[in-house]
């Protein structure tokens, strides 16, 4: 999952990037509103965290507007504005949550996977190829009734995969839902975790090369 962080303040824009990172997020930060604005025009994102006092102005602003042109990404307000005529306000132009500063990074991560979760194509939170268990909701792989310890990076792409069980997922598709703005998309980045992805999930093989293309997985044989 994409996320766009909206914040100003440097020292609480490391502690959300650095969080939700942790968490398995993949996190891209501005600090004003027109950097914002660039990165909502390039780029896709599961889930936006919008403050309001912006050095550029308030966040409600670019909210309204991307509402006006039927953007449906879903808006989490993360501001000191925490009044009821603020939150009000924030709902109105089209915010899908609110969370007042300050905050627990546990309730902020659990609202973005709730956001984030409620916007996509509903998928099941179990899912079971051959002996391989990927549980979404718990985050935890079982192959052949063994726990697997895998990183956010490689769990985030195994679960991309198993959601699109039998499909090819291109490796551009992977770089945008699973890495942030720094990641090259020319680079080998996704095929390196998917050699690792691969090593860990052992014999007999699952994940299948498109060559030229990405990556599907399925039982094979």
């Amino acid at each position: 999952m994409r996320v766009l962080a909206v914040e100003d303040d440097a020292e609480l824009g490391h502690e959300v990037v650095s969080g939700l990172r942790q968490a398995g997020f993949a996190v891209d930060w501005v600090m004003d509103l027109a950097s914002a604005e660039e990165s909502l025009t390039a780029n896709s994102y599961d889930c936006v965290l919008l403050d309001r006092g912006l050095p550029d102005g308030d966040g409600l602003d670019l909210l309204s507007r991307w509402r006006a042109r039927r953007s449906r990404v879903p808006v989490l307000m993360l501001t000191a504005m925490d009044g009821i005529a603020e939150r009000v306000a924030g709902f109105d132009n089209g915010a899908d949550d609110y969370l007042g500063k300050p905050f627990a990074m546990a309730e902020l991560v659990a609202r973005v996977g709730a956001l984030c979760r409620r916007a996509e194509q509903p998928r099941p939170s179990l899912v079971r190829i051959a002996d391989l268990e990927v549980d979404a909701a718990r985050r935890r792989v079982t192959r052949a009734g063994v726990m697997l310890s895998l990183t956010a990076k490689e769990f985030a792409v195994l679960e991309l995969l198993c959601a699109r069980r039998g499909q090819v997922v291109s490796r551009s598709d992977l770089i945008e839902h699973c890495w942030d703005a720094m990641a090259e998309p020319m680079s080998n980045v996704v095929d390196a975790v998917v050699v690792q992805l691969r090593r860990k999930l052992g014999p007999p093989p699952l994940i299948a090369t498109s060559r030229g293309v990405g990556f599907v997985i399925d039982e094979i044989g």
